[in-house]
């Protein structure tokens, strides 16, 4: 699955509790969670 926005970019599992939360999540179905920068400054 991959989901982008439009938003500033910059965004990182290491702070808060929501991003961690979900790669929590995927980590427990044996998955992979990315996050990166998109080319138009949005985050993937």
């Amino acid at each position: 699955m991959e989901i982008t926005d439009g938003g500033v970019g910059d965004a990182a599992v290491s702070v808060g509790t929501g991003l961690r939360g979900l790669a929590d999540r995927v980590e427990a179905l044996d998955g992979t969670l990315h996050v990166g920068d998109t080319p138009a400054g949005g985050t993937r």
